[in-house]
């Protein structure tokens, strides 16, 4: 195989992973969310207590969001950025939650940053990080739809 069509394969590899992992958010399955992270797994999250460590602690961070998150919902995403060799990858792009008008989790778009290894043939989620930007002025969120 070339180098392209291994880097190719790495970015559809990851667009995979990234989907599957929004599947399995949508559909609040714990641990089938679980299933895609390293056991080293460390977020940052845009809520208390904003990092987090190992499996065990992501279950519980999992547990105690999802049930703040509206009954049926999707994830849309955009400009999903992929650059992946054969042992690590990153992906970033812009994620919101589409569904129920008047819940307060689809008033925002969202940052997402992944770093990825390959784990025995598989893709993997060491590292995520999840912010909502700010406006420096006046250090207050910004809460827009139009990202």
């Amino acid at each position: 195989m070339t180098t392209a069509s291994t880097s190719t394969t790495h970015e559809a590899e990851i667009r995979q992973l990234v989907a599957d992992q929004q599947h399995a958010i949508c559909t609040k399955d714990v641990d089938q969310i679980l299933s895609r992270y390293a056991t080293a797994i460390v977020i940052f999250d845009v809520k208390p207590p904003f990092q987090t460590q190992g499996k065990e602690a992501v279950r519980q961070l999992w547990e105690d969001c999802l049930p703040y998150f509206p009954d049926s919902f999707e994830m849309e995403t955009r400009d999903l950025t992929i650059t992946a060799n054969d042992e690590i990858a990153t992906a970033h792009w812009l994620f919101r939650l589409k569904g129920e008008q008047e819940h307060p989790a689809m008033q925002m778009w969202m940052r997402a940053t992944a770093v990825c290894q390959k784990h025995q043939g598989n893709w993997q989620i060491l590292h995520e990080h999840i912010s909502v930007p700010f406006d420096p002025s006046n250090a207050q969120a910004v809460f827009t739809l139009n990202p």
